[in-house]
């Protein structure tokens, strides 16, 4: 009895050893060369769709456009400056910014939607964003910025666009191209489709696009 018991028991312990050798397998072949958090953490699209009330995702107030969008930035791509006053409470602690800016919303002081932020995991804002502090410049300068990259690149006529920027910190999609205070020219209306990097992906333009032979 006790021989058939050892025996019964090897084999289970054998057949698990095999399942868990073809699982790792199985595993390293779907993937083998795709390291943790591919894809500037997609998943973050899907976490904001399922956190941000519909309200949010539809409608568009107008307010914001490519002009306003750039005109708080240095050159595009860096992070705009605080374009309000900020409350003194405020100053000790940054991350309370996320309590508008985490998913948006009206303010009625300032008569405006809340652009959402696609970092709130990033709580120092003031590390990056600043308010204006003066409104001429303080000592003279010949600083030019470069030239917003175009918009509706697309590979054929009719598909997808490319994204025309990198997906550093701007990997949640949705958080600006999507709800009430996305800017009107980049607004998309089929945020809820989700996996937005399944259709548009990254073309990052550095050089003047030369016309295409006919």
């Amino acid at each position: 009895m006790k021989k058939a018991e050892t025996k019964i028991g090897r084999l289970g312990i054998g057949f698990a050893a095999i399942c868990l050798l073809g699982a790792a397998a199985l595993s390293a072949g779907a993937a083998p060369d795709i390291p943790h958090g591919f894809d500037w953490d997609g998943e973050k699209i899907f976490n904001r769709y399922n956190e941000t009330p519909l309200s949010a995702m539809t409608g568009n107030d107008g307010t914001r456009n490519l002009n306003s969008f750039y005109g708080l930035r240095q050159y595009p791509g860096s992070p705009p400056r605080i374009p309000h006053a900020i409350p003194p409470a405020f100053a000790d602690e940054p991350y309370n910014c996320i309590s508008c800016h985490g998913r948006g919303g009206y303010v009625a002081e300032l008569q405006a939607y809340a652009p959402v932020t696609p970092h709130p995991e990033n709580e120092a804002c003031f590390q990056c964003h600043v308010p204006r502090r003066a409104e001429e410049l303080f000592v003279e300068t010949d600083w030019q910025s470069i030239n917003p990259p175009a918009l509706g690149r697309s590979q054929l006529g009719g598909s997808p666009p490319t994204i025309p920027h990198p997906l550093q910190l701007r990997e949640d999609c949705i958080a600006c191209h999507a709800g009430p205070a996305a800017v009107a020219e980049i607004r998309v209306e089929h945020a809820s489709r989700g996996n937005c990097r399944q259709c548009h992906v990254p073309l990052i333009v550095t050089e003047p696009v030369k016309e295409f032979a006919r």
